[in-house]
Protein backbone atom coordinates (compact mmCIF):
# COMPACT_ATOMS: atom_id res chain seq x y z
CA UNK A 1 0.00 0.00 0.00
CA UNK A 2 2.62 1.84 0.95
CA UNK A 3 4.84 1.17 -1.96
CA UNK A 4 1.94 2.25 -4.37
CA UNK A 5 1.14 5.80 -2.66
CA UNK A 6 4.40 6.67 -3.30
CA UNK A 7 4.84 5.35 -6.40
CA UNK A 8 1.36 7.72 -7.06
CA UNK A 9 3.21 10.82 -5.68
CA UNK A 10 5.96 10.47 -7.68
CA UNK A 11 3.37 11.16 -10.82
CA UNK A 12 2.30 14.56 -9.67
CA UNK A 13 3.53 17.11 -12.01
CA UNK A 14 2.34 20.67 -11.93
CA UNK A 15 -0.18 22.23 -14.52
CA UNK A 16 1.87 24.62 -17.27
CA UNK A 17 -1.38 26.01 -17.00
CA UNK A 18 -0.35 27.69 -13.60
CA UNK A 19 2.55 28.65 -14.00
CA UNK A 20 3.47 32.12 -15.49
CA UNK A 21 6.43 33.75 -17.38
CA UNK A 22 7.48 35.91 -14.25
CA UNK A 23 7.36 32.66 -11.83
CA UNK A 24 10.12 32.25 -9.66
CA UNK A 25 13.34 30.34 -11.11
CA UNK A 26 16.75 29.06 -10.38
CA UNK A 27 17.94 32.75 -8.73
CA UNK A 28 15.50 32.75 -6.57
CA UNK A 29 15.32 29.55 -5.46
CA UNK A 30 18.77 30.13 -4.13
CA UNK A 31 17.66 32.95 -2.58
CA UNK A 32 14.54 30.95 -1.28
CA UNK A 33 16.43 28.15 -0.39
CA UNK A 34 19.09 30.49 1.59
CA UNK A 35 16.60 32.23 3.76
CA UNK A 36 15.13 28.94 4.40
CA UNK A 37 15.85 29.51 8.70
CA UNK A 38 14.43 33.00 8.67
CA UNK A 39 11.38 32.45 6.70
CA UNK A 40 10.40 29.22 8.45
CA UNK A 41 10.55 30.94 12.29
CA UNK A 42 8.70 34.27 10.15
CA UNK A 43 5.94 31.41 8.76
CA UNK A 44 4.77 30.30 12.11
CA UNK A 45 3.65 33.68 13.06
CA UNK A 46 2.51 35.53 10.44
CA UNK A 47 0.61 33.42 7.61
CA UNK A 48 1.75 35.53 4.40
CA UNK A 49 5.06 33.99 4.63
CA UNK A 50 5.77 30.87 2.82
CA UNK A 51 9.28 28.92 2.65
CA UNK A 52 8.60 27.51 -0.45
CA UNK A 53 6.77 29.65 -3.43
CA UNK A 54 4.42 27.97 -5.58
CA UNK A 55 3.66 27.96 -7.98
CA UNK A 56 7.08 28.15 -9.74
CA UNK A 57 9.17 27.49 -12.45
CA UNK A 58 9.77 23.46 -11.82
CA UNK A 59 12.85 21.56 -11.79
CA UNK A 60 14.81 24.66 -11.57
CA UNK A 61 13.60 26.51 -9.11
CA UNK A 62 13.67 23.31 -6.91
CA UNK A 63 17.39 22.41 -7.67
CA UNK A 64 18.57 26.37 -6.71
CA UNK A 65 16.21 25.73 -3.42
CA UNK A 66 18.78 22.52 -2.86
CA UNK A 67 21.54 24.56 -3.20
CA UNK A 68 20.61 27.25 -1.71
CA UNK A 69 19.76 25.08 1.73
CA UNK A 70 22.54 22.71 1.35
CA UNK A 71 25.56 24.65 0.03
CA UNK A 72 24.90 28.03 1.28
CA UNK A 73 22.51 27.83 3.68
CA UNK A 74 21.77 25.87 6.80
CA UNK A 75 23.21 22.80 5.39
CA UNK A 76 26.84 24.17 5.48
CA UNK A 77 28.69 24.10 9.18
CA UNK A 78 31.89 25.73 7.94
CA UNK A 79 32.46 26.53 11.55
CA UNK A 80 31.80 23.06 13.43
CA UNK A 81 35.31 21.46 14.57
CA UNK A 82 35.20 18.67 16.12
CA UNK A 83 38.17 18.17 18.63
CA UNK A 84 39.54 14.82 20.23
CA UNK A 85 40.13 14.60 23.99
CA UNK A 86 40.90 11.35 24.95
CA UNK A 87 41.36 8.04 22.74
CA UNK A 88 39.89 5.08 24.38
CA UNK A 89 42.21 1.75 23.61
CA UNK A 90 40.78 -1.91 23.93
CA UNK A 91 43.15 -4.27 25.45
CA UNK A 92 42.74 -8.23 23.38
CA UNK A 93 43.38 -10.55 26.50
CA UNK A 94 44.89 -13.74 24.61
CA UNK A 95 43.39 -16.57 25.98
Amino acid sequence: MLAACLLLAACATQSAAVVKPAAPGFLLGIWHGFIFPVAFILSLFMKDVAVYAVPNDGILYNLGYFIGIVFLGVGTRRSHVVYRDRIIRERVVDP
